[in-house]
């Protein structure tokens, strides 16, 4: 293990001396080495007894993430929440939101129609990768305006009704 970075931050609050520690370490024993935070909170009483103690260790990937993730906890617990969160400016009202059936098809019409994703995304209010991820699940070809999906082999029936092959 190497060390890369560390931070330490002291506050006192009321009669107490918080102190948090922030290090970015890197495994460079492993065959991948893997970035790493590893957070360590201590906090001291008047007379130097302990009245707070833990630590987490994560992957940076998810450090960003695990720290709002505390933060909601602290300030919910306290009282003190932030507030409903704000959708960005340029995120679609329905991204992320589960699709009807009712729009599954009218999707499906749409495309056959030959709208275009970028026009079925603004139609829908969603983004131009959910219409292209939802497209196959209604029969439709992706790839191909206005064209459903091949029927493979194993699903076609003869032309005389027999089940398929």
């Amino acid at each position: 293990m190497s060390i890369i970075e560390e931070r330490r931050t002291e506050i006192r609050a009321a009669d107490n001396i918080y102190q948090i520690v922030v290090s970015t370490r890197t495994d460079v024993d492993r065959a991948e080495p893997t970035p790493r935070v590893m957070i360590t909170l201590e906090a001291g009483g008047p007379g130097g007894e302990p009245v707070a103690e833990g630590s987490l260790d994560l992957d940076v990937a998810v450090a960003d993430t695990v720290a709002e993730l505390v933060a909601d906890g602290l300030l919910s617990a306290t009282g003190a929440g932030r507030g409903p969160r704000r959708r960005s400016a340029d995120r679609p009202a329905q991204q992320g939101r589960p699709w009807s059936e009712e729009s599954d098809a009218e999707l499906e019409s749409r495309w056959i129609a030959g709208e275009s994703v970028a026009q079925l995304a603004a139609y829908f209010e969603r983004t131009p990768g959910g219409i292209r991820a939802r497209l196959p699940r209604v029969g439709c070809d992706p790839e191909n305006p206005g064209c459903y999906l091949p029927v493979p082999p194993s699903r076609r029936t003869d032309l005389d009704g027999g089940e398929p092959g």
